[in-house]
């Protein structure tokens, strides 16, 4: 009851206090990846993660060692390290995310492991347009949150007193990474309800290197915006599932209809070309 009592209360200031909280790594005892070291963040708010060999078995699906990998809205790594050792020591997995607060741990998780994977990271918002962003949180320890051009408190309360950068991905990648992007293999975006935004603004790279697509359906989404991701991940060759989870064993539903994206209330959507 006492331990209750103070993981409540310790939960109840992160939500009122702004604070900045350390992180815990730890060892996972993977079957074929060996030991995986993982920097959990140590936020109340924010639930343990686990690194296990089915979500890395995953990955493997769809992108194989060499090659490269992208993920816009990392908050800590907990996606971006397992992607990383699917594209192993030889690959590139970029990862970008605004949030200071989360982007101190997520530099921690991509300097582990440095004889498995090849992580670089970012603390910037992809955007269709180059300019600086606000960005709010509902909670005063900023374990989520999102950016808005002006505040009109869509996330939250509370806000970062520095506004924070937003990039043109197409145009970085152009400019940073020109020799990588023929084995550029999966984009996954997780941007609390701005998807299909930023897959509008690659989407000459997606057509032209052919990745696999991974949007968030965000729970707040209206059915219009719904359809908006459905038709935006909709390119020419591209099927659309919904997968149950990050695990190997993933439970696939074809998504044949805009309709579809209405039947459940949050969910990821893959676009894979066939």
């Amino acid at each position: 009851m006492f331990n209750f009592l103070k993981q409540s209360l310790a939960r109840k200031r992160a939500r009122r206090i702004t604070n900045e909280y350390s992180y815990n790594i730890e060892t996972f005892h993977l079957q074929d990846e060996g030991d995986i070291q993982f920097a959990n963040w140590l936020n109340p708010l924010v639930k343990n993660k686990i690194i296990t060999q089915s979500e890395i078995n995953f990955y493997k699906r769809f992108i194989k060692p060499g090659d490269m990998a992208i993920d816009i809205g990392t908050n800590i790594g907990d996606t971006t390290v397992p992607m990383a050792l699917a594209a192993g020591k030889s690959g590139l997995t970029l990862g970008f995310d605004p949030n200071p607060f989360v982007y101190k741990i997520l530099e921690v998780n991509a300097t582990l492991n440095p004889d498995k994977v090849n992580i670089q990271t970012f603390p910037c918002a992809i955007t269709d347009k180059e300019m600086e962003f606000i960005y709010s949180s509902s909670e005063a320890s900023f374990a989520n949150g999102g950016i808005q051009e002006v505040n009109h408190g869509i996330h939250g309360k509370y806000s970062l007193p520095d506004k924070i950068k937003g990039i043109r991905l197409t145009d970085f990648l152009l400019k940073n990474y020109a020799d990588r992007l023929d084995r550029l293999a999966y984009i996954k975006v997780d941007a609390e309800g701005l998807d299909s935004m930023i897959l509008k603004s690659i989407k000459d790279i997606i057509e032209k290197y052919s990745p696999v697509v991974v949007a968030e359906c965000f729970t707040g989404s209206s059915p219009e915006e719904r359809y908006d991701l459905f038709n935006t991940v909709s390119l020419p060759g591209y099927k659309l599932y919904k997968f149950d989870d990050f695990l190997d064993n993933a439970a696939i539903t074809p998504l044949l209809h805009k309709e579809d994206m209405t039947k459940w209330k949050t969910f990821n959507l893959y676009g894979i070309r066939s």
